[in-house]
């Protein structure tokens, strides 16, 4: 138990690569913003070429 404590307090008090791990968060948060973005882009997107898709339906009756 006493190695496991030791390990652990060891583990805590490491900051090498702390900077790598928030580079990293950083990154991860803002690929989910771009993919959020693009995805509510693709939806207005699809509307509006469902919109041109019937109106020229229409026109070709």
């Amino acid at each position: 138990m006493p190695r496991l404590h030791r390990l652990t307090q060891r583990l805590l008090a490491d900051r090498r690569g702390a900077t790598a791990v928030e580079y990293g968060l950083i990154v991860a948060l803002v690929v989910i913003a771009i993919i959020t973005a693009i995805m509510a882009v693709a939806n207005v997107t699809s509307g509006m070429w469902n919109n041109v898709n019937t109106r020229v339906d229409e026109v070709m009756r």
